[in-house]
């Protein structure tokens, strides 16, 4: 479908365009253009589009978000392609909202601690190298949007999955249930349909948390591990 977007400031936000278009069609007794959003800051991850082949759309400054996208990256008169996240794992609700549960599960499956580490105070008091928690943190960044699997060719979820391991397999406190964490939630990422690693780097180059692909390294020694 085509829609045009009149009176568009270019300090608009993408969502911010996209409400205006949806204003028009409501006032027009229109049903609207179905579309996520939440906090809108760049931190949740909910406003997930492809724009014109890319997901989050091609932004100058990287680790950007579909809502910290503007308008003024556009031309006027510019024709936007705007589609949802394709891939098998994650069905199309309606327009350009998907189901995301398929991460949900994933988490289910073994993203947690759930051995007693004690209190805040205890956990506290637990002495973790530097480096160790700056790598943990760095994962730990992951929103879980799913643009990684939007700009795999294989619909991969591994950059997601690895963040998730690698977070807790740098604490002390995820170490005690890391190789049945990495064994169960790969399980749970093949059920749900989602393909396999291309070592082309697309997820990195999308993910609006600029997670690193060293971590589906970590994973895959993880796992090897865990087979152990």
């Amino acid at each position: 479908m085509e829609y045009p977007a009149k009176g568009i400031s270019p300090e608009m936000s993408f969502l911010e365009m996209l409400d205006v278009v949806n204003e028009g069609f409501v006032m027009n007794g229109q049903e609207p253009i179905e579309f996520d959003s939440d906090c809108r800051e760049g931190i949740c991850g909910a406003c997930s589009l492809v724009i014109n082949g890319v997901p989050h759309g091609a932004q100058v400054d990287p680790g950007t978000a579909v809502c910290q996208l503007h308008m003024r990256k556009f031309k006027d008169g510019d024709t936007i392609l705007i589609e949802p996240w394709r891939a098998k794992a994650f069905p199309i609700i309606k327009d350009l909202v998907c189901d995301r549960g398929a991460f949900d599960r994933i988490i289910q499956a073994g993203g947690f601690v759930s051995v007693n580490t004690g209190g805040a105070p205890d956990a506290n008091a637990l002495p973790i190298p530097k480096p160790e928690v700056e790598r943990s943190m760095d994962a730990a960044a992951c929103i879980g949007c799913g643009a990684c699997v939007a700009a795999c060719k294989n619909a991969s979820a591994m950059l997601f999955v690895s963040a998730k391991v690698s977070h807790l397999a740098h604490l002390p406190q995820g170490k005690v249930e890391a190789k049945e964490r990495v064994r169960k939630m790969v399980a749970q990422m093949d059920k749900e349909g989602f393909g396999n690693c291309s070592n082309q780097s697309e997820c990195q180059a999308v993910c609006p948390k600029e997670i690193s692909v060293e971590f589906i390294a970590q994973m895959n020694r993880e796992y090897l591990k865990a087979g152990k």
